[in-house]
């Protein structure tokens, strides 16, 4: 039988804290009652046993929630409060509903804190890994404006054409990927394998070896002599890159380096700002304030340095600036032509129509740039592996016409 923690209040106010055995979450809410408790929290017991069971050594962690799993939720919660479904019954359908067993307890673990008094945002960003940052602002949001049906429709379209874009963009760079990995498996083979072959030939003749195949072989021993230090070395600093990248300095050092990129600098703000546009187009027409739609749409940029660019450009708003005016200093985000776009629209009124359209318009750009780029990244990367590839054959073929001069 599994073990419930509870938290609970006294009759005279005070907290009290335990542990109890029940069947099942609704009975231990059941068994609190009856000594005259109020439940704050009930969670199931994660003490682990010596032999396992549901919470023990063996047990395992249920696995993530997919991108696709959470674009249902979203649309299904979405449809079940439109149709008039209380929240906690539709969390209920949900969990109960779960295609996989890791979203069956997810839902159910929101469902719990749902029920007890927790908000439904609250209960999200319990859960960080599953949920974004940008999908609880704007489901509280929703909840403070008393239109979360919507909210939820919204975030599930957001949610649909960021996955197209993002299919886009990792269509258009899995070739050059695997370009470029087979390329320097091809490197390792001929430098380790078949270099040392033609390397003992040219010993036993005793020729002085042209430059180009000296710094060849030469190349050659050293991955032969040193593969597995150089192996281990770029392991190593992998681990430690991925470690530093993951501190506040080392991402925004990282990002500063991607919006200096001559091609990918462009490609990132142009992203982020279509992203941005779209989120604030959606909460505007949701009927979120302009204030409160900056500080969640912000947090769909990604990039830290644009993020803070446009946190400077929200004080300005709160003040009392137009937001084309306070745009204006995030020059690397918005270009001149679309501050006097959004300036036009905050004078007509349709401040969300042209964001919206702004962000499809900037999606087709991107793409079309993103085709751009990896047609011309495709012919330079295949020159500069024949330019490799190449130059190691001279330089076996080179020795060639020496040795025929020592055999005369």
């Amino acid at each position: 039988m599994p073990s419930f923690d509870y938290k609970a209040l006294r009759p005279d106010g005070t907290l009290t804290v335990g542990l109890l055995k029940a069947s099942s979450r609704s009975e231990a809410l059941q068994l609190i009652q009856e000594r005259n408790l109020q439940a704050v929290r009930v969670d199931e017991s994660r003490q682990k046993t010596l032999w396992g069971g549901a919470s023990g050594w063996f047990s395992r962690k249920p696995g993530r929630i997919s991108f696709a799993q959470l674009e249902n939720f979203t649309r299904l919660l979405s449809s079940l409060l439109a149709a008039g479904i209380p929240l906690s019954r539709a969390l209920t359908i949900l969990h109960q509903e779960a295609t996989t067993p890791a979203a069956a307890a997810r839902w159910k673990e929101i469902h719990d804190l749902v029920v007890d008094g927790m908000s439904l945002s609250d209960a999200m960003s319990r859960f960080p890994q599953t949920f974004p940052r940008v999908y609880v602002a704007m489901v509280e949001a929703g909840e403070t404006g008393g239109f979360l049906d919507l909210v939820l429709t919204q975030i599930a379209e957001f949610q649909s054409r960021d996955k197209d874009l993002r299919a886009k963009v990792f269509s258009a760079t899995i070739y050059p990927a695997v370009l470029l990995v087979l390329s320097v498996a091809v490197l390792i083979f001929l430098m380790v394998f078949f270099i040392p072959k033609f390397t003992a030939i040219f010993e036993g003749f005793g020729a002085d070896l042209p430059i180009l195949t000296q710094i060849v072989v030469g190349i050659s021993g050293f991955f032969q002599h040193y593969g597995v230090f150089l192996a281990l070395l770029t392991g190593f600093g992998a681990y430690w890159g991925q470690r530093w990248f993951a501190t506040e300095k080392g991402r925004r050092r990282w990002e500063g380096w991607i919006l200096d990129a001559p091609i990918l600098g462009p490609l990132q703000s142009r992203f982020a700002m279509a992203r941005f546009c779209r989120m604030l187009g959606t909460l505007i027409h949701s009927g979120v304030s302009l204030v409160d739609g900056l500080n969640v749409a912000r947090k769909s940029i990604g990039n830290q340095i644009l993020v803070d660019a446009v946190a400077a450009s929200i004080e300005r708003v709160q003040k009392g600036d137009r937001l084309a005016n306070s745009l204006r200093d995030c020059a690397q985000l918005f270009p001149g032509s679309v501050i006097e776009m959004i300036s036009v629209a905050e004078e007509s009124g349709s401040l969300d129509n042209e964001l919206t359209r702004l962000a499809e318009v900037t999606e087709k750009e991107l793409d079309q740039r993103l085709k751009i780029a990896v047609s011309l990244m495709e012919p330079a990367m295949l020159f500069l592996i024949a330019g490799i590839i190449g130059a190691i054959i001279i330089s076996m073929v080179l020795p060639i016409f020496t040795i025929q001069d020592y055999i005369k």
